[in-house]
């Protein structure tokens, strides 16, 4: 069955002064079915943390565009661009006298599989209908708490250090990276890749049951928005999602490529 990307970036500034998260879903410049969503959660202070969420994507873009899917391996390509984004956003605090850093959440779509990573506390989501398949670890203080068994996840949502990381891009060390990968990928699978400005307000259930019952990825998006803004009730924080919804395709009268895929992209108003 020929499967179609229904593919969709979103972001809300939220209650902040600036939009420091950035997002993008980049599609391979050879094409071949391949491509990769990224988003980034800046910090820093004023502008510090703008630049250090778009070195992410400038540097995913770059090693994107020299990625050969029958040479290299996903992985690579995922951990070559978190730890290049991070040298290179240390090494602005020396131009910029700033204290940049940033999340990192990136997924590369290949025909047949899926691969993703991750860097601090925006989420990698893998749903199948209203059923969450998977979904990423925060490195963070309360992620770890929960782990322990210390804390429920829903204590973990109200918690006063729910914003302190154990690793990010731009950091003193090197950043820790989480990876994944799946196969047998299938109609009705959905990713989301968001920020803790989505996440925060929304159960994992509720994330699947939003998604599954949209009718485009566009419509998840704007639904999701919405209640995240009335639920952060003037204190919201940015939001910043790609979501990509995997569709039947109509078979086109000439003989398809098994596994091509189209890409569809779509955003929302912000």
């Amino acid at each position: 069955m020929p499967i179609s990307i229904d593919a969709c970036v979103a972001q809300h500034q939220g209650d902040r002064r600036e939009q420091q998260d950035r997002v993008a879903i980049l599609p391979h410049p050879r094409g071949g079915g391949v491509a990769l969503a990224v988003l980034a959660d800046g910090m820093g202070g004023h502008t510090g943390g703008v630049l250090a969420a778009q070195q992410v994507i400038h540097t995913a873009r770059d090693n994107l565009e020299r990625f050969s899917a029958r040479t290299e391996s996903a992985r690579t390509l995922l951990e070559s661009s978190i730890n290049e984004a991070h040298m290179l956003i240390k090494a602005s605090r020396f131009i910029n006298e700033k204290d940049p850093h940033s999340t990192a959440v990136m997924m590369l779509l290949q025909p047949g599989k899926v691969s993703w990573a991750h860097c601090g506390d925006s989420r990698f989501y893998r749903f199948r209908g209203d059923s969450l398949i998977f979904r990423s670890t925060d490195h963070s203080y309360v992620a770890q708490l929960v782990v322990q068994g210390r804390v429920t996840p829903e204590q973990a949502l109200v918690h006063p250090h729910r914003n302190i990381l154990l690793t990010s891009l731009g950091g003193v060390e090197a950043p820790k990276i989480a990876f994944g990968e799946a196969d047998e990928l299938q109609v009705g699978d959905t990713f989301l890749l968001c920020s803790d400005g989505l996440w925060a307000y929304f159960t994992d259930q509720e994330l699947a049951w939003v998604i599954d019952g949209a009718s485009s990825a566009r419509e998840a998006s704007e639904l999701l928005i919405g209640r995240a803004r009335a639920l952060g009730n003037g204190d919201g924080d940015n939001i910043s999602m790609a979501i990509l919804k995997l569709v039947e395709a109509p078979v086109p009268e000439q003989a398809a490529v098994p596994g091509a895929g189209v890409l569809l992209a779509s955003q929302p108003a912000k």
